[in-house]
């Protein structure tokens, strides 16, 4: 049964860049031959590690995301357990959670349907134009205000 997949690892930061992109096109050839399909690789860059791994205080990341069947991936992460230039890795099964965030859209689309469709039709009142409020307009008092002095 294939599987969505996300594979996030951790190279040398003195690895070259030329060297890290052999092991990226070896890793996905390696993907392509076993039956799996390679959807997205995007490489990070150098970032700052959370915390020192092998004297390295920085590394260089790159993300896989794959469809695959089980074994495939155990020989995948099999080589980044024995290549020397990885520091990291970690593998993420994520097809189960696209599964369930689709779920609950259409859970989340039926509960508004049902709500507008059983919403009772109430007239909005239809506010009067510029020029009616105007008209409409009480009128100012003609004699002297209540409370003020009388001129004189």
């Amino acid at each position: 049964m294939t599987r969505i997949y996300e594979e996030l690892f951790i190279v040398k930061p003195d690895a070259s860049d030329e060297e890290v992109d052999a092991f990226v096109e070896t890793l996905r050839t390696q993907l392509t031959t076993a039956g799996a399909t390679v959807d997205k690789i995007d490489k990070w860059g150098k970032r700052r590690l959370a915390y020192r791994v092998d004297k390295y205080r920085e590394g260089t990341y790159v993300l896989f995301q794959f469809t695959s069947e089980p074994t495939g991936v155990k020989e995948l992460e099999r080589r980044l357990r024995v290549s020397d230039i990885v520091l990291k890795f970690l593998t993420v099964r994520i097809d189960e959670t696209l599964k369930r965030l689709e779920k609950r859209k259409k859970d989340r689309d039926k509960r508004a349907a049902k709500r507008a469709a059983n919403a009772p039709a109430v007239p909005v009142p239809a506010q009067p134009s510029l020029a009616q409020q105007m008209t409409e307009a009480p009128a100012m008092p003609a004699g002297p205000m209540p409370g003020l002095p009388k001129e004189g």
